[in-house]
């Protein structure tokens, strides 16, 4: 399906990179689903700025790091896709604080507050995406949550207007994080504490980490990390695993054998296996425990009719 219109931008005043009719395959980490009209990568945050000042203000908008927690259904995403990762990379230190922007990947992160003998970062690691994700679903492992080090964030409106905010002006909980007064932004950057520690210790918690996560997970194959969230006082994979849904498939789409909170791509698989998939799993699971699972995932875009 081609979704491409006449560009509404002005590229001579653009420096990152616009493409029409971008499979989202290549962007998300299940590796399936449908094509995005449009596709903007920026050259960094001023570009950014820039690119979204001439956007309309109708224009659907989709913020996207590595991919590792979307799914892009099969019939596409009609609208614009931000490409933060490769764009947003800027990580320093600032005055005792990370600064970050929203195209750092997580491991990165933990191996930067390491080196800079920061401890407090290294659950990181275990986190597949980039910061903005991160900070818009309060992403967390391994007893840390992303929210719990933010000082201050960046974010950009929809027009392209910086603004800080701080934890103060948000609603955030499990996975769960929202700007309390309505207005459509994207987190662009973050401003980091961690406590002063060992270096040498940090990096040894972080490698302990890499190969809990590595023996654990089914990282061979195409994934979008844990699907559901955790109830309260539940495990997702312990409730799925429960059902017998271990290896339970739908054409190219499989609950994993490794760990039963993972869906993986085993080649081949639909946005449409994917997402039968899930549904799937909820309701084995709510009918044989009584317990309904929330996807972690973000699911957009339109079905093939």
């Amino acid at each position: 399906m081609n979704m491409s219109e006449p560009t509404q931008f002005n590229t001579e005043v653009l420096r990152g990179e616009l493409l029409h009719d971008e499979p989202m395959s290549r962007h998300v980490s299940w590796r399936a689903g449908g094509i995005a009209q449009r596709v903007y990568q920026p050259a960094d945050l001023a570009d950014l700025q820039v690119f979204l000042q001439q956007i309309p203000a109708d224009e659907p908008l989709l913020a996207v790091g590595l991919g590792s927690n979307l799914l892009v259904r099969d019939g596409g995403f009609r609208g614009t896709v931000l490409l933060m990762v490769g764009a947003l990379t800027e990580l320093r230190m600032e005055d005792g604080s990370i600064y970050a922007q929203a195209g750092v990947p997580g491991a990165k992160l933990a191996r930067f507050a390491a080196s800079n003998k920061l401890c407090g970062a290294e659950f990181f690691v275990g986190i597949p995406g980039t910061l903005g994700g991160m900070l818009a679903m309060n992403a967390g492992c391994y007893g840390g949550e992303t929210w719990g080090a933010v000082q201050r964030v960046q974010v950009l409106t929809r027009s392209g207007v910086l603004i800080e905010r701080t934890p103060q002006e948000y609603d955030i909980g499990y996975r769960h994080v929202a700007l309390k007064q309505q207005n459509e932004e994207f987190f662009v950057a973050a401003w980091l504490k961690f406590g002063e520690g060992d270096a040498e210790a940090a990096k040894r918690d972080i490698k302990a980490l890499m190969e809990k996560r590595s023996a654990s997970q089914p990282l061979q194959m195409p994934n979008a990390g844990s699907v559901f969230r955790n109830p309260q006082g539940e495990h997702a994979a312990k409730l799925i695993e429960g059902c017998g849904l271990k290896g339970k498939n739908i054409g190219g789409a499989q609950v994993s054998e490794k760990h039963a909170n993972f869906i993986v791509n085993t080649g081949g698989a639909s946005a449409a296996d994917i997402e039968n998939l899930i549904g799937e799993v909820q309701v084995t699971v709510l009918q044989k425990t009584g317990i309904n699972l929330h996807p972690e995932v973000k699911i957009v875009g339109e079905s093939v009719k």
